[in-house]
């Protein structure tokens, strides 16, 4: 094997282990020696390849978030539908999300990667933006993008917030709707009502009263 394809080949075992590893145990609790062990490699590999434990947990999260943005795709005119997307594809990768929030626990400030980030959900604002029918461009612009996308902002975080929760928060599921969520097309029927709730949320004022 040419030695360029070794070292990519390394690198992504080397990921793909300590994904498992940080999903599980997050920045604190992950081992780097289990992560060698599970990748098949020497510790020493991993501070070649990555120089700490800190950057490879960046790393991970980059590539995890990559992934997520490419099966999701942008926001859709049918809004409500994206929400029941989103609820999908936590459904079956919860992995991001518990890699999402032991980031959340471990940084308190600003992000690895932060303004690469920032700019793609930026993206996303100004898709769902033209997606509302709002206003996109104005002639004063705020540090977070121009005061016409504000709502479009708020939406997105309310949609993601309205499908992700099942799968962020299990024991809360579990609390509130009982066993019905895991019986036979439970899922089915939760993600159903998702994006009917996101359909009144996204709808005109008149439309939502009617």
């Amino acid at each position: 094997m040419p030695r360029t394809e070794h070292l990519v080949g390394t690198r992504a075992l080397l990921l793909a282990a300590a994904r498992d590893e940080f999903a599980a145990h997050g920045m604190g609790g992950a081992r780097v020696g289990r992560i060698a062990e599970q990748a098949g490699v020497s510790k020493e590999r991993i501070y070649g390849y990555f120089g700490s434990k800190e950057k490879l947990f960046a790393a991970v999260i980059s590539e995890a978030l990559t992934e997520h943005a490419t099966l999701l795709g942008p926001p859709s005119a049918d809004l409500a539908e994206y929400a029941g997307r989103i609820y999908d594809l936590h459904r079956r990768n919860p992995q991001l999300l518990r890699l999402m929030m032991w980031e959340a626990l471990y940084y308190d400030g600003g992000l690895p990667n932060e303004q690469p980030r920032t700019a793609r959900y930026r993206g996303m604002v100004a898709t769902l933006s033209e997606a509302l029918g709002s206003q996109t461009e104005t002639e004063t612009e705020t540090e977070s993008g121009s005061e016409s996308d504000t709502e479009a902002a708020s939406t997105l975080l309310a949609l993601i917030g309205l499908a992700i929760l099942p799968t962020a928060f299990p024991q809360i599921t579990r609390l509130i709707l009982g066993t019905t969520a895991d019986a036979p097309g439970g899922h089915d029927e939760l993600r159903a009502h998702i994006v009917r709730l996101a359909r009144r949320m996204v709808a005109p004022s008149s439309d939502a009263l009617t």
